[in-house]
């Protein structure tokens, strides 16, 4: 590893030296980390209830959602309805009535206190110690005239999060004639989950912003010929324990360094990078211990005489640039996942990419694959189904790639590498951001000095 105070200066673009000084600078969320501010979360997921919700709950049709919440098997959207510190089970009610949704806890003693404090229910029923739970549910339906109850059951996990035996219980407290009021949550959760308020895309674009620094100073440690993509990646876990951020998926996998042939989502290897190579970092950070970002940078190690990539590299660089830049003009409102996929497809296939099995993006947030519209089944050998149906509406945010994939030999073998300029954009009233300026040229790193 070399000093990154000194590093690419004779090759690097002015506009690259600019971010890299910027990487320097402490960003608002390490700012914010290392001040004790306190989490801006918490009046962020009321204003989700009270200006999401209602519009979700009509969506779906329901007039009332239960969330049970406890420790060690927790419901996924725990954090989402205040019961993330559940010990005891407990249950949180919501209720649709004229546009406007009034909520219930209904907890053990235990937490109770702590979850008055939290401030985000209406009201909150404390149970006698050793009642029933599903009884005192039952019971706050009936009072309330519940007539479809949206429950956590679905295919999709983000909305599965009742269990076999809980739904029986609720079954068996509501009685007869109730299991047909039991409706999936499946289209609440979605609905309600991929539109983002604006405080919360201020917060992603400030994520963002820190990724990039981070990619780029990681970049400064590359020394080909000596750099393995594992050093890479462990520099970068370095700087995330250093500033206090998470993971925004799977902490093996992220990030992942490829400076070789193409491996999709995976780990770092011990790969050594060389003269020639193209390397991607994917990599993403968890900030508040609530929203994700996900990006992509991509840099060339120049051969000795070289002060540019080849023809061939700068070719499949801007394909990969420009089919970026046609899929943000194609997100829009009410367009569809799959019509916004095919943009994409048609502009690779015409400028002689081979085709690739990722879609094109998906939406990010809470998770780095959150939930919504997916950007994907535009293949024209594919029906589009599921996600890619959904249509697009203001405040969703994609992470989503411009691809160029192409042939190559690696150790002997037949073997693809793909660029996947990957970037974060908003969907607005009139069309879509970006949510920081988008690499618009390869980082470029000298042979070994």
């Amino acid at each position: 590893m070399v000093n990154r105070a000194h590093c690419f200066r004779p090759v690097l673009p002015c506009g690259l030296l600019i971010l890299l000084s910027l990487a320097a600078s402490v960003s608002p969320i390490a700012a914010a980390a290392s001040e004790g501010a306190a989490n801006p979360w918490p009046a962020i997921r009321r204003a989700r209830v009270e200006r999401l919700l209602p519009a979700a709950m009509q969506a779906a049709g329901a007039d009332a959602w239960v969330v049970i919440c406890r420790e060690n098997a927790n419901d996924p959207l725990a954090l989402h309805v205040g019961g993330e510190n559940a010990g005891g089970q407990a249950a949180f009610l919501f209720f649709l009535n004229e546009g406007r949704v009034s909520s219930l806890a209904i907890t053990p003693p235990g937490e109770a206190t702590a979850l008055q404090e939290v401030g985000l229910h209406d009201a909150c029923q404390v149970l006698e110690r050793d009642a029933n739970l599903w009884v005192a549910v039952a019971a706050a339906l009936r009072e309330r005239g519940a007539t479809a109850v949206a429950v956590n059951s679905s295919g999709r996990a983000v909305a599965d999060g009742l269990s076999h035996t809980q739904r029986r219980e609720l079954e068996a407290a509501l009685g007869a004639g109730w299991p047909g009021r039991l409706v999936s949550s499946e289209e609440l959760v979605l609905t309600w989950l991929a539109v983002k308020l604006p405080e919360e895309i201020a917060i992603m674009r400030d994520a963002a912003r820190l990724t990039e620094q981070l990619l780029l100073e990681a970049y400064t440690t590359v020394v080909p010929g000596r750099t393995t993509d594992a050093n890479v990646a462990r520099f970068l876990k370095g700087r995330m324990r250093e500033l206090g951020v998470g993971d925004a998926w799977a902490p093996d996998q992220n990030p992942n360094v490829n400076s070789g042939p193409d491996r999709g989502h995976s780990h770092s290897t011990g790969k050594i990078i060389m003269p020639g190579d193209v390397i991607q970092i994917d990599f993403g950070i968890l900030v508040h211990g609530v929203w994700c970002s996900d990006l992509q940078r991509f840099a060339y190690v120049l051969r000795e005489g070289e002060t540019a990539p080849p023809p061939e590299i700068r070719r499949y660089w801007q394909n990969a640039v420009q089919g970026h830049r046609r899929v943000l003009a194609a997100l829009r409102p009410g367009a569809r996942g799959f019509e916004v996929d095919r943009v994409q497809r048609e502009w690779m296939a015409a400028q002689g990419s081979l085709p690739v099995p990722w879609g094109t993006g998906h939406p990010v947030g809470y998770w780095a694959h959150d939930a919504g519209p997916g950007l994907t089944g535009g293949q024209p050998d594919r029906t589009p189904a599921g996600d890619a149906l959904r249509a697009l509406a203001p405040g969703m945010v994609f992470a989503y790639d411009g691809f160029f994939c192409w042939a190559i030999e690696y150790q002997g073998r037949p073997a693809t590498k793909t660029i996947s300029v990957e970037e974060m954009a908003v969907v607005t009233a009139t069309g879509a951001e970006y949510l920081i300026p988008p690499q618009a040229a390869l980082i470029l790193i000298p042979p070994r000095r």
